[in-house]
């Protein structure tokens, strides 16, 4: 409880929520309550959720969850370490009457911040006061409402904003977008006199100040509180005395933020029926508010119909099918819990069925990738950087300056998106992208102030459900039973339990004093001992290495032992003394041929000296490995799980990619007498694994891989997207001096998509590890830089795309603009796009 004041890293980087401006403002505020590290800050999440496995059944529960946060990271956000403090019955949900059953909660936390509770501490052993406080809550954008008391709909929709809110009011589609993203620009932003690719007005605004706790309050008692105001409510959490004084008092949740986001792209790529932003309303709207002329409708030369003219950001439909194959043939690692592939319908030109982490990976990662060729570049560009947006964003590790510049990038993307995409596309999910790198600034990392974990807890509190005619008596009864096993679990040191048990990609348990020739790491399809014969893929098989595969793998070793640096010199010296006018390739080409024969010699007349330079590694290393070998098809190593191309020929993953980056100086030919001296990344696929083995003594284990030509084979696009091509190899191993081994440590994880626009080149992404933190160490201080950001100037003549207009494929007036009445917004009138629909 205390790992969160002595046992993080301190060095201005956001790891943990106690890097965070938010929590050392807290501590600033109230001293008396940060003087004694073991006081609890908490988190409380809430949302509402149908117990039933069917949705025949209109049932809604909301529980009231309480999260440690002074735990480390892979402690903070685990279930076992939530708190169910309520359970609020259905069959409907609490709306804003949600106060009235979080009573007796207030009530308790008042008491733990104003008195505490009497504690033992079992690593002081001693009692002592603990005191405990609310630091924010989590919620979905409904329960933000229900929650803070304003609401979440309507012209003022967005919490963050205010009174201050640019929305407009859309005649002929019936709700209010919010296009005033230019807001946040610089004063002297030649975009802010912009009226034409806009929304036809000049912004000469700054941009609204975050509202405080007091001034919260002082809005409710000039405004009032009501039917006629944003305020609906008086939240009850403000009776807490620390609560009006927090500089962040309620999340904006980014999972649901990037899935609304995600969804409302992707339906206006594909048009999708229902979901597409562009229809024809959205058409009318343009010609209501006198903007892009282009967009109106016209008049068919040919058919004589009336047509929409087709907008940069639509695909024709041999597009949607390229766009569509490339998500329907990724094959992700192991590490990603998705199968994007089953959503997709290639003929019938739809995706449909995502969830929240299906949308999360479009958006991070295979968007960007599928859009290529697909679009202008202009439109591929723009969405790209609001897709780089959110993988900067939900970095486990932030750094407050790239979150300043992440601030100032999204501004412009969206202002680029304005310029794109009609004014029905922005609604306020989308405007509330603009609050979110903010929010981590003060807030810190993304991954502890969102619902995924929340969203999870929910699933298994339904399964707890036994009496479908009283399930939350069910889930409570569950619930108590699944915490005195937490427990129990906790004290019992020699049976496996839930927290004890070895993780499916755990490798630290196998191996102390790892080195080079101790190597970390398991093989896979260890066969267990339990009495009978179990069908798995078979561990090991042994083999007898070729004498040039022999060669390579031993000089690999050689080269990449730190024990033998001192020979490796003194060989390269002997080289260079032998011929002078040698070029630094021609030594290294010599250096590498020779040396493993020179080694060996020498630790034989050295130990025939009795020499001390030879110690027991040398001594098995000059020897060399013996010629059978241990074969592997899949390997774990640092916690990441790795399988050769022909282990994973049959499966739905891939996690054969390897990336290895070196320091090395690198020739252009072997003519090339000026070597550059950097880090190079060295793209390949694994195909072998083997287990060296030094006489018994010493191990190691060795990835052989298909590297790609760094030079032939390897380039970035403008997207800043590196590519690949394996038709292109080097270090083949079909001559002497290849090396096409690497150590299984110093592998990483990348995997290749494919896009058909582009003959034989592959995507390079790189792999991310769940569950893995970065603690500090020296090598992961480096935070991910994003790509610098490209201005596009969207003309008139891009927002429609001629070329792509077919007369066989052309988008017909389906309901004439004289049959919309428009409405205005005294109608009260709210769309379905307004619906709770949009928030979930």
């Amino acid at each position: 409880m205390i790992w969160h004041e002595v046992g993080r890293t301190k060095d201005g980087l956001l790891r943990h929520l106690a890097d965070s401006f938010a929590w050392k403002n807290f501590d600033c505020q109230y001293p008396d309550f940060a003087c004694d590290a073991r006081n609890v800050r908490l988190g409380l999440a809430t949302d509402g959720f149908n117990p039933f496995k069917t949705m025949a059944i209109s049932h809604s529960t909301w529980p009231v969850i309480l999260i440690p946060y002074n735990l480390p990271p892979w402690m903070c956000m685990k279930q076992p370490n939530f708190i169910l403090s309520l359970l609020i019955p259905g069959p409907k949900g609490p709306g804003m009457n949600l106060d009235v059953y979080m009573q007796p909660l207030v009530e308790e936390l008042k008491e733990l911040w104003e008195i505490g509770v009497k504690t033992f501490d079992a690593c002081k052993k001693e009692s002592f006061q603990m005191r405990a406080a609310i630091m924010w809550t989590i919620n979905d954008f409904p329960a933000y409402a229900n929650l803070s008391g304003w609401s979440t709909r309507g012209q003022y929709a967005c919490p963050c904003c205010g009174f201050e809110i640019g929305s407009k009011w859309l005649r002929y589609g019936r709700k209010f977008c919010y296009m005033c993203h230019r807001r946040w620009l610089e004063p002297d932003h030649k975009w802010r006199y912009n009226k034409r690719d806009f929304d036809g007005t000049q912004e000469f605004r700054a941009p609204p100040d975050l509202p405080s706790g007091a001034f919260s309050l002082r809005q409710m008692e000039y405004h009032g509180v009501g039917d006629w105001s944003p305020w609906k409510k008086r939240s009850i959490l403000f009776t807490l005395p620390y609560w009006q004084h927090s500089v962040l008092r309620h999340n904006l949740d980014v999972m649901h933020i990037e899935k609304n986001v995600c969804d409302n792209i992707i339906g206006m790529l594909l048009q999708l029926e229902g979901k597409s932003k562009d229809n024809d309303k959205a058409r009318y709207d343009l010609v209501d508010m006198n903007i892009r002329s282009q967009l109106h409708p016209k008049m068919h030369p040919s058919k004589g119909k009336q047509y929409f003219p087709r907008a940069c950001y639509q695909m024709t439909s041999k597009e949607k099918e390229t766009f569509l194959e490339v998500l329907k043939t990724i094959k992700a690692p192991d590490e990603y819990l998705s199968n994007i592939s089953r959503c997709v319908q290639v003929k019938e030109h739809k995706i449909s069925g995502l969830k929240s982490y299906d949308c999360h990976l479009l958006m991070q990662e295979f968007l960007p990738i599928a859009m290529k060729g697909c679009l202008p570049d202009k439109v591929s560009l723009a969405i790209s950087d609001l897709c780089c947006f959110f993988k900067e964003l939900c970095g486990k590790v932030l750094n407050e300056s790239n979150l300043e510049h992440l601030e100032h990038q999204v501004a412009l993307t969206l202002c680029q998106l304005e310029q794109i995409f009609p004014p029905s596309f922005f609604t306020v999910m989308v405007h509330l992208v603009i609050h979110l790198a903010h929010e981590a600034r003060v807030g810190g990392p993304v991954h502890y102030r969102w619902m995924y974990p929340i969203e999870r807890f929910l699933l298994t509190l339904k399964s707890f459900v036994r009496n479908r005619a009283h399930p939350e008596g069910s889930i409570a009864e569950g619930y108590l039973a699944h915490e005195c096993l937490i427990f129990c679990s906790r004290y019992l040191s020699r049976v496996e339990t839930h927290f004890n048990q070895f993780a499916r990609n755990d490798d630290s348990c196998f191996v102390e004093n790892v080195s080079v020739l101790n190597p970390r790491g398991r093989p896979l399809g260890r066969k267990k001992q339990v009495g009978f014969n179990v069908k798995k893929r078979k561990r090991a098989s042994r083999i007898s290495l070729d004498k040039k595969a022999l060669v390579q793998a031993h000089r690999y070793v050689l080269f990449n032992s730190n024990n033998v640096d001192h020979f490796r010199k003194a060989h390269t010296d002997l080289i260079k003394r032998q011929n002078r006018r040698l070029s630094p390739y021609e030594v290294d080409k010599i250096h590498s041929k020779e040396f493993p024969d020179w080694f060996r010699e020498r630790v034989a007349r050295l130990e025939e000296q009795d020499s001390t330079l030879v110690a027991n590694d040398i001594k098995w290393l000059a020897r060399g490995p013996l010629e059978i070998v241990r074969r592997y098809s899949g390997y774990i190593v640092n916690g990441v799980r790795f399988h050769t191309k022909t282990r994973e020929r049959c499966l739905k993953t891939q996690n054969s990619g390897i990336v290895v980056t070196v320091k090395t100086l690198s020739y252009a030919s072997s003519r090339d007498k000026n070597p550059k001296e950097g880090e190079i990344h060295y793209y390949g696929a694994l195909t072998d694994i083997i287990q060296l083995d030094y006489s018994g003594k010493y191990k190691a284990i060795l990835f052989k891989c298909d590297w790609v030509d760094i030079n032939r084979g390897c380039k970035i696009d403008n997207f800043g997207m590196t590519l690949v091509n394996f038709n292109y190899l080097q270090h083949t191993g079909n001559d002497i001096c290849d090396d096409p081994f690497v150590f299984a440590s110093q592998a990483k994880k990348v995997f290749y998509v494919e896009n058909k626009t582009q003959n034989g080149w592959l995507v390079v992404v790189h792999a991310k590890i769940r569950d893995v933190y970065d603690m500090g160490d020296e090598q992961s201080n480096d935070t991910d830089q994003g790509n610098e950001q490209v201005l596009q100037e969207i003309n008139h003549n891009d927002l429609i795309r001629p070329e792509a207009d077919d007369s066989d494929d052309i988008i017909e007036v389906t309901i004439p603009m004289e049959n919309i009445l428009p409405h205005d917004k005294d109608d009260n009138y709210i769309d379905d796009d307004e619906s709770d629909a949009d928030f979930f």
